[in-house]
């Protein structure tokens, strides 16, 4: 190739590059949205002047701790009010934890928050400790017609309350049900004799795992830099004809030192606040000369080293002990206690008298201190699991080990697991906190994914697992989850049809038990199919900047294209598509069934899309000539068509105006959505 021609297409690639720079401005006005968002929200509570504290402002916070830790008011009403403001601001924290970017929050302010949220859990158990010891205080007023003893249920959104006071010590009384909650328990006889309550505090959240847990963030990216990527290539493209040539005549993946050679520059951009998108297994030495060529900040570079120093972590050797990166608690926890009883009130003519104890609650021991040898008979418990959660197979029961600070399933026997009544009954030989627990990873691999446009600024995206079809509609700023199918079934209709943040959308699907969102260690536990971050994070970009306009799915030769390349399918958005959630002011099921039609259509499309395979390595966009029947896999060049240096420009070559119209209208905080969505469930590494 003569000197022009190779400047041409020199030319042609700064060219391409900068288009994609200008396309990419849009994540910067989505962050700077955010930025502005976050700042408004602080000034608009400022102006509400509502009483309730900015959870962000250290005396604010603590001032409003102090006096409800003061308060002597414990009616368990009141505190279960109370509660559910509390839990909103442990929530707001939480959030800021998760969708702050790293350079807009100190490490003095993420302690801060972090040790706000601890506070305010503490104090929010104190005051239900505090609630329970007043109603044990006056257990006659609560006394069961049939039985004498006291029982009680009370419950709201986020807790459900049992109480249980043995006051007549009767053997044959030993085992009750909380017929409202369907919670029960079998007592031995030693404690059916005494002068003991039992207290099921069943929370649908988990204040008692580890922070990390509570609070895992998806990797962070910041946005990544064309204009860099064009200073730096100039040294480094293969003249096109030449390129264009063998891959038609010798079909060959690109050498590792082929993709080292600029692939390394853009790794700058790959920034996160807790979890790697790549699989570090670098040395230290390695990760210290990369940082000298990337730039890389002290505190990424710090992630890193730390990120290897967790991959040589020893495994844990006690078989009792829970490991958290593989399973997590879902359903909330559940508070098991035998409590002392209390003096009772006693009525002497006009008078109420009772004694007073300033020693708090105090638990019953069980079995004895002094017996520790001895055999006692264990407790039998029955749990009814939440219609709210999905539990795919039998969850794994753990108590929790107070001093170790983990999850322990020693000191629990002979459990039953009833699907169809959807309860566990179990024995334990103490009274124990316990959480059910399902495995992180029963959804990945995933089996299939698409991601379609249904709108300007509309998509929707489906995941479909081994167990579950997730399908998420994506419109501005926000998403909802429209759909989840298991066996043929619409499941978990209590948070379908509500638009939420990404952020939101996480949380939400990860408490009911559907985990669709790769951790920092998940590669662990998963067959994953590993791909280089250059490739993967620029895919999920540029596909987030094209969404409007195109559809993009799994391919099969995904697996077959080697850790530096992504293969995936695309087609051109379908003319015409209606808009979903157009009946937003009608009730929520003519939303829900409006949107489970437009799916529906969407998925009886699907057999007939006019798909096209792309793949890309970050710096290199082609169309292949295979499609997903062919025998094998070959990355040879489509006949008429050329390497680009982006997907867009890719894309471009056989798009309609209309198709670039919307690309180049599209709004930045859908974008950012589709692209956020698309890093949280890392669709092509994890199917």
């Amino acid at each position: 190739m003569g000197p022009k021609k190779k400047k041409k297409d020199q030319e042609r690639r700064e060219s391409e590059l900068a288009e994609l720079h200008s396309l990419e401005q849009k994540f910067l006005s989505a962050q700077q949205w955010k930025t502005d968002y976050r700042a408004y929200g602080k000034w608009e509570h400022y102006l509400s002047c509502d009483g309730s504290p900015d959870p962000t402002v250290l005396q604010e916070i603590n001032t409003f701790m102090s006096l409800w830790r003061d308060d002597q008011n414990e009616d368990i009403q009141l505190v279960m009010e109370k509660g559910e403001q509390v839990l909103n601001l442990i929530e707001k924290l939480q959030f800021l934890l998760l969708d702050t970017p790293p350079s807009e929050i100190t490490e003095k302010e993420t302690v801060q928050y972090q040790e706000s949220i601890l506070e305010l859990q503490n104090l929010l158990h104190q005051k239900y400790n505090g609630a329970t010891e007043h109603l044990l205080k006056t257990a006659n007023m609560y006394e069961d017609s049939e039985t004498g003893n006291m029982q009680a249920v009370i419950k709201d959104k986020n807790v459900t309350f049992c109480i249980w006071a043995n006051l007549k010590k009767k053997v044959r009384l030993k085992n009750h049900v909380f017929c409202e909650a369907q919670h029960g328990f079998d007592l031995p006889k030693s404690l059916a004799m005494s002068s003991v309550a039992v207290r099921i505090l069943h929370t649908y959240y988990d204040h008692v795992s580890p922070l990390w847990l509570q609070c895992q963030s998806v990797p962070r990216l910041e946005v990544l830099d064309s204009k860099e990527l064009t200073q730096h290539s100039k040294d480094n493209v293969e003249e096109p004809e030449e390129e264009e040539k063998k891959a038609r005549e010798e079909p060959s993946m690109p050498t590792e030192e082929e993709m080292c050679s600029d692939g390394r520059k853009s790794a700058v951009s790959f920034k996160e606040n807790s979890n790697s998108i790549a699989d570090i297994n670098e040395t230290e030495e390695e990760i210290e000369k990369k940082s000298e060529i990337l730039d890389i900040s002290s505190q990424v570079q710090h992630l890193l080293t730390q990120e290897e120093m967790n991959e040589k972590e020893e495994a844990i050797t006690d078989e009792n002990i829970v490991d958290l990166q593989q399973f997590v608690p879902v359903g909330g926890v559940y508070h098991i206690d035998a409590l002392q009883l209390p003096p009772q009130v006693k009525q002497i003519k006009d008078w109420s008298m009772v004694e007073v104890l300033d020693v708090g609650l105090q638990a019953y021991s069980y079995p004895p201190e002094e017996a520790e040898d001895a055999t006692h008979p264990p407790i039998q418990i029955t749990l009814r699991l939440s219609d709210n959660v999905m539990y795919f197979e039998d969850p794994v029961i753990a108590r929790w080990d107070p001093a170790g600070q983990q999850w322990r399933t020693d000191g629990i026997s002979n459990i039953t697991h009833e699907r169809q009544a959807k309860s566990i009954t179990f024995e334990m030989r103490a009274f124990y906190t316990i959480a059910l627990l399902q495995d992180a990873h029963l959804n990945m691999p995933y089996q299939a994914w698409e991601l379609q446009p249904t709108g300007m600024d509309e998509a929707l995206l489906i995941v479909t697992t081994v167990f579950a079809t997730i399908q998420i509609q994506i419109k501005g700023n926000q998403c909802m989850l429209s759909s989840v199918v298991v066996e043929e079934k619409d499941v978990l209709s209590y948070v379908t049809g509500k638009w939420l943040s990404p952020v939101d959308l996480r949380a939400v699907l990860k408490k009911a038990g559907v985990n669709i969102f790769p951790g920092a260690y998940s590669h662990k536990y998963v067959s994953v199919n590993k791909k280089a971050p250059l490739a993967e994070v620029r895919a999920y970009q540029q596909m987030a900047l094209v969404a409007s306009a195109f559809a993009f799915a799994w391919s099969k030769w995904n697996l077959e294209a080697g850790q530096e390349q992504v293969v995936f399918k695309e087609s051109g958005a379908a003319a015409g598509v209606a808009k979903p959630c157009i009946l937003q002011r009608q009730t929520r099921w003519k939303i829900l069934v409006l949107i489970q039609y437009l799916v529906s259509e969407h998925l009886k499309a699907d057999s007939v899309k006019d798909w096209s395979l792309y793949m890309f390595n970050g710096q290199k966009a082609q169309k292949l000539k295979i499609t997903e029947t062919s025998e094998a896999f070959s990355d040879e060049l489509e006949e008429d068509s050329e390497f680009h240096s982006t997907l867009y420009h890719m894309l471009k070559d056989c798009a309609s105006k209309e198709a670039i119209d919307k690309v180049e209208t599209a709004n930045f905080l859908f974008i950012d959505v589709v692209y956020q969505l698309l890093l949280a469930t890392r669709v092509l590494t994890y199917s």
